[in-house]
């Protein structure tokens, strides 16, 4: 620009004039488009490395995608048995944040295995007279098989008690749900609100329908709405009547239908049902009565005999032992084998068939009579103890009257 405006004052004196200004002119375009094809150059040279280090890191970006996303799926998937966790401790009426029961459970775990690791220090170096390296290992086991065995036991145990809880509170609930329907039907008659109606229907002979029909009663005092009140009560029981029963009730509400009816109906129903399950029950009495005494009886006394027929074996066995042993002695190829069970080993096979038998046969007794192999549960130790029971009894007796003594 300087050279043009040189020219410019100079226009009179050169005669070339406007030829040397378009010759400053194309030189700076020149210069300009030069200038930016560096600066494309330069852009592109730019962008051309960062995709090659894109392309370089892709496997470690990749890798670090799907180490996140595994992290995210292990605290979603940890999230989700808390929740699923807190909802079984409120299916049982158990208050306890899932937090605080892990480290009770990891605690007790603790307390086990110091107590554990105690004794197994103090055997080996008294009994044994082991050398401390081996202790160390012993320890170290301990504190990591065991450990983690006594945890998943512990939760194994903890989850199964926690199942027969939530089936006891169930049965609690349907058992006097047709009692209570029916005085809130009664009530809602007499002219009541159908939350009133369900407060002044309370009975403390009702048990846990009761406390929870108070929790619903405080929730509507305090502006929760009826409906979602029932809702959240229904769902904190495994109990597919009272969620049927709920959810009529809420549907007549919307309808807005005559609701003491409705539940006298449904009251109706619920005994009815009661009625067929009972008459279904006494219909099945002849399997369960072959089925109790066919493992608590009939078995016990088959496997005492067996057992002092093996006593007999044995007996008889030695007898010709000692005849053998003569025959050999004069000369005649006459030979005896063993008996390869003991008594001491059939009767542990004994105890242990009865107590599985028996076992089993609680569940299917249970199941035939109530549809539920989880109300079956109490009969277990009654039946394994009346079985095994039993079989020393009959053992004790088959070997008094046969003159064995094993």
């Amino acid at each position: 620009m300087r050279k043009i405006k040189h020219i410019i004052k100079r226009k009179n004196k050169s005669p070339s004039f406007f030829s040397k200004i378009s010759e400053a002119i194309s030189k700076a375009r020149k210069n300009v488009l030069r200038k930016k094809q560096e600066k494309q150059a330069a852009a592109t040279s730019q962008q051309n490395k960062a995709e090659i280090d894109i392309i370089k890191n892709a496997p470690k970006i990749d890798f670090f995608k799907k180490q996140a996303q595994k992290l995210e799926q292990r605290r979603q998937a940890a999230l989700h048995r808390k929740q699923n966790l807190k909802l079984y401790l409120e299916k049982a009426g158990i208050d306890l944040e899932p937090g605080k029961l892990t480290r009770i459970i990891f605690n007790f775990a603790i307390v086990v295995n110091l107590g554990l690791s105690a004794y197994l220090i103090y055997h080996f170096s008294t009994t044994w007279g082991i050398t401390w390296g081996t202790i160390a290992a012993a320890m170290a086991a301990v504190w990591v098989l065991v450990f983690i065995v006594l945890i998943l036991l512990l939760w194994v145990f903890f989850y199964f008690m926690l199942d027969l809880r939530i089936f006891k509170r169930k049965v609690l609930i349907e058992d006097v749900l047709a009692d209570y329907l029916q005085l809130t039907a009664a009530n809602i008659k007499a002219g009541m609100t159908v939350d009133k109606a369900l407060w002044y229907a309370v009975r403390p002979r009702f048990g846990v329908l009761a406390r929870e029909i108070e929790t619903v009663a405080k929730e509507t005092m305090s502006g929760v709405d009826l409906k979602e009140a029932l809702e959240k009560f229904a769902a904190k029981y495994d109990s597919m009547v009272l969620k049927r029963s709920i959810n009529l009730l809420i549907e007549g509400l919307d309808s807005g239908g005559e609701i003491g009816d409705l539940l006298n109906r449904i009251a109706n129903n619920l005994q009815e049902q009661k009625l067929m399950f009972k008459e279904m029950a006494a219909n099945v009495t002849t399997y369960a009565i072959f089925i109790t005494f066919s493992s608590i009886v009939a078995a016990p006394f088959l496997f005492a005999l067996s057992g002092s027929l093996i006593g007999v074996i044995r007996a008889i066995a030695g007898t010709l032992g000692s005849v053998t042993n003569a025959a050999m002695s004069s000369g005649l190829p006459l030979t005896f084998g063993q008996v390869g069970i003991t008594s001491s080993d059939f009767r542990i096979f004994s105890i242990v068939s009865l107590a599985i038998g028996s076992t089993f046969s609680a569940m299917v007794i249970s199941t035939i009579k109530k549809g539920e192999i989880r109300s079956g549960i109490k009969y277990i130790p009654i039946f394994v103890i009346t079985a095994i029971s039993l079989y020393l009894v009959f053992q004790a007796s088959s070997d008094y009257l046969l003159g064995f003594v094993f």
